[in-house]
């Protein structure tokens, strides 16, 4: 191998190949190599088999009533998109869209005083919403029509407020919100993880709402979310086919890669089966350089699979809740995912759930109940735990790029966030995701 790569990306998570893809784009040359040999890493999509071989162990085989196997894709990092979110500008800007087939999420839910309330997805549903008292609605929607006439470069919509300066609790507080709507509208539209955002600047939070509300109105459907048929390890084959496209070179099931270091500690090749390939930067999920991360925090996760969609949510097929950590007692968030065979990813009548929270005990089974609680009855649960990292290295000394573990957020802005900012440290160029967002289309119910 005497040819130098401009960057070997290890590891082929979601993040991993949305980068891959970008740089190929970018014409940089890729090389991309996985010690798995599967793509997605911890964002993969596993059959029934597979499922049962990584909680159950290899001697016990799934109950046949559950239907084929291959009929399932259970995906190990369970995550919605957001219609008009950073994800979708990304597989617009690449061009990713042709290899995938997309379909709206049928419904947005909160939990709220022991209830689970639809996110109102229109003025119409807003006034009928058990959400809020009469006085409550009308006060919540004067501030939803400021949001929705907020406009950055505006100064006439701005009410005489700096945004940049004025806090989220400050505006809220300018219109007299009740704690139980700040609660939904702050985690179920603005989708922030705990409260930590009311004493930020409110751009962030306005931003995050009209997205929320922009997202909604572009499938017309019940929620602002988009899915793959198929599940989410569709994404990841689909920016290694980009990648190849643009004559970047895969290698899977590649043992024990390590990555090389000159005298200055500079990473130099990855060496595997005794063969080092050069190359001049390293991306990586923290797995591949566990002394250049730190953990964090980890998740709690409960995966069920059910004969039934989730109670009280009008029978949806997909669906997201989210429970504000105040309605639990709890420091941050959970969050309820719902996907069934409406989305490909199960057996016709089969309903795949997910629970999942930053942890905050050493006891899953305890700390998820309440969420699997509002299940009903469930056929097989799966628990599990997994630590969260970030990197602690300096990538302008050792060119190493290290991508942070995925949270417990039931939707993908975080994950892009982190896509874009390591995209900019690799290349030193800002994305430009200023995109045509007709491009992508999601399916109509057949």
């Amino acid at each position: 191998m005497d040819e130098e790569y401009d960057v070997i990306v290890l590891g082929t998570g979601l993040k991993e190949c949305i980068l891959s893809g970008l740089l190929s784009v970018d014409g940089l040359k890729v090389l991309h190599m996985d010690q798995n040999d599967y793509y997605g890493g911890e964002s993969t999509s596993l059959n029934l088999n597979q499922l049962w071989k990584r909680f159950r162990g290899a001697d016990e085989k799934p109950p046949e009533g559950l239907g084929s196997s291959k009929e399932y894709n259970v995906d190990m990092i369970p995550k919605f998109i957001i219609a008009n979110g950073n994800l979708v500008r990304v597989l617009i800007h690449t061009d990713v869209t042709k290899y995938l087939n997309f379909k709206a999420v049928d419904g947005s839910f909160v939990y709220n005083k022991g209830k689970i309330c639809k996110v109102p997805a229109n003025d119409v549903e807003a006034l009928k919403s058990p959400l809020m008292g009469l006085f409550e609605k009308r006060r919540a929607r004067k501030f939803f029509i400021y949001v929705q006439d907020y406009e950055e470069n505006d100064p006439k919509s701005h009410e005489g407020l700096d945004l940049t300066k004025v806090t989220a609790r400050k505006i809220i507080s300018k219109y007299g919100l009740e704690d139980d709507t700040i609660d939904f509208i702050g985690h179920a539209l603005a989708l922030h993880q705990d409260d930590s955002y009311l004493d930020q600047p409110a751009l962030d939070f306005v931003k995050r709402m009209k997205l929320y509300a922009e997202s909604l109105a572009r499938f017309q459907g019940g929620s602002p979310y988009i899915y793959p048929l198929y599940g989410l390890g569709e994404l990841p084959q689909a920016f290694a086919r980009l990648s190849a496209v643009y004559g970047g070179t895969y290698m899977l099931n590649k043992p024990e890669c390590k990555v090389e270091f000159d005298a200055d500690g500079k990473a130099i090749g990855v060496t595997s089966e005794g063969e080092t390939a050069k190359c001049k930067k390293i991306v990586c999920d923290p797995s591949y350089l566990p002394d250049k991360v730190k953990k964090v925090g980890k998740v709690a996760r409960a995966i069920c699979i059910m004969s039934h969609p989730i109670p009280h949510t009008s029978d949806s097929h997909s669906v997201q809740l989210i429970l504000p950590q105040k309605q639990l007692g709890r420091k941050s968030d959970m969050y309820l995912f719902c996907c069934s065979y409406s989305h490909n990813v199960a057996p016709k009548g089969k309903y795949i759930a997910f629970v999942s929270t930053e942890a905050e005990t050493d006891k899953p089974e305890v700390e998820l109940k309440p969420g699997v609680d509002l299940l009903g009855s469930v056929e097989e649960i799966f628990y599990e735990t997994y630590d969260r990292y970030v990197p602690t290295n300096d990538s302008g000394v050792d060119h190493c790029f290290i991508s942070t573990s995925y949270d417990a957020t039931t939707h993908f802005e975080t994950t892009v966030d982190d896509v874009i900012a390591m995209y900019s440290k690799i290349t030193g160029k800002t994305l430009d995701l200023s995109v045509d967002l007709s491009a992508a289309s999601a399916t109509a119910d057949e």
